[in-house]
């Protein structure tokens, strides 16, 4: 069977549409071409984290690739064997000379759904950025998306043994899925029902306790305006480098949300804490169940499921309708994203067996 082409500059034309292509065509077998990879950005082609991510996939199912080098922007990706599980290790930092900070949750995001599926047990050591801009953070992952993967009957547990904060990285962390699922739950979460908590956490690395203790104070009070209580822990961490955030969680009665801002150089901590904040109101008041993030991360595993899932979501973004293309190439599922006059959006996934996927011409 000749190898699916997909086009990297197609919708928002970033590195999601690689990470899927790449756990797609793990799960399914089927050859693939990317061209085009990341034209959309300021550095097209692979950077550290995406070639990380292909030596990843390729570790799961003894690929072939050709193209596999920093700044490629065309990649040959030709699984050899079913995914298997096992204990596999993994350095961002050892893709560039130098070092690199990438993002080692999308480096995660790309294996865990085809070692889902997988018999058997894995365990994926993951060492990079953790907290890190343009990229889902370690607390993010552990407290909204894997436990949403977990109500589709995912099994997977992460632990942080050291935060990477860019600039340096060098964090590190364990991820241990346990296969053997045929297919997935659908998820659907259309009325999230009422707001039972907000729960956050203000980290700092490398710097003094009152720059946490001053986002979580910030935080607090922000949301208390809006009628909304929080408890927020300020925490002080060591890394390799100096970094700081705040990662907010709202639990609904059929659902939960993140929310999350960086510091950086001359950012108060305030404005931090006011970032993070509006994010999450800016949620609260659409009244729809997923945030937009989650709703684009959710959409390749929900694809895995036979029956059909069914969502709303606060705002209908790029990464959204991207993914969903990606997925439709492979054949996987049928992604209906509608609008609605809220401004909101409506996700209908109608998935088919992985083990029938054939990808479409």
């Amino acid at each position: 069977m000749a190898s699916l082409r997909i086009d990297g500059s197609h919708g928002e034309g970033g590195g999601q549409i690689l990470r899927s292509a790449l756990s797609l065509a793990a799960l399914t077998g089927r050859a693939v071409r990317l061209e085009n990879i990341r034209a959309r950005r300021r550095k097209p082609g692979l950077a550290a984290q995406h070639l990380t991510a292909v030596r990843a996939a390729a570790m799961l199912c003894d690929a072939r690739s050709e193209g596999a080098e920093l700044g490629s922007q065309t990649l040959e990706f030709i699984p050899c064997r079913p995914v298997r599980a096992g204990d596999y290790t993994l350095d961002v930092g050892e893709a560039r000379e130098g070092g690199s900070a990438g993002a080692v949750m999308l480096v995660l995001q790309t294996v865990l759904p085809p070692l889902a599926l997988a018999e058997g047990t894995s365990t994926v050591s993951l060492s990079g950025g953790t907290h890190v801009p343009m990229s889902p953070a370690f607390d993010y992952v552990l407290d909204v998306w894997l436990p949403t993967l977990a109500r589709m009957g995912l099994r997977a547990e992460l632990s942080l043994i050291r935060s990477g904060w860019y600039p340096v990285g060098k964090g590190e962390v364990t991820l241990t899925v346990k296969g053997g699922r045929r297919t997935l739950r659908a998820l659907h979460v259309q009325n999230r029902g009422a707001l039972q908590a907000v729960t956050g956490r203000a980290l700092a690395a490398n710097l003094p306790a009152h720059i946490p203790e001053r986002m979580a104070a910030r935080a607090q009070a922000v949301l208390a305006e809006a009628g909304i209580a929080a408890a927020i822990e300020p925490a002080v961490l060591q890394a390799a480098c100096a970094g700081a955030g705040l990662f907010l969680t709202a639990r609904y009665d059929h659902c939960l949300a993140g929310f999350s801002a960086l510091g950086q150089r001359g950012k108060p901590a305030e404005r931090v804490a006011e970032e993070a904040c509006v994010a999450l109101l800016a949620h609260y008041r659409s009244g729809a169940a997923l945030e937009q993030h989650l709703a684009d991360q959710i959409v390749l595993p929900a694809a895995l499921c036979p029956e059909e899932s069914l969502f709303s979501v606060e705002r209908i973004s790029p990464h959204l309708t991207t993914n969903a293309w990606v997925v439709e190439r492979f054949g996987l599922a049928r992604v209906d994203v509608r609008s609605a006059e809220n401004g909101t959006g409506l996700v209908r996934i109608r998935g088919n067996p992985v083990g029938a996927c054939h990808a479409r011409p």
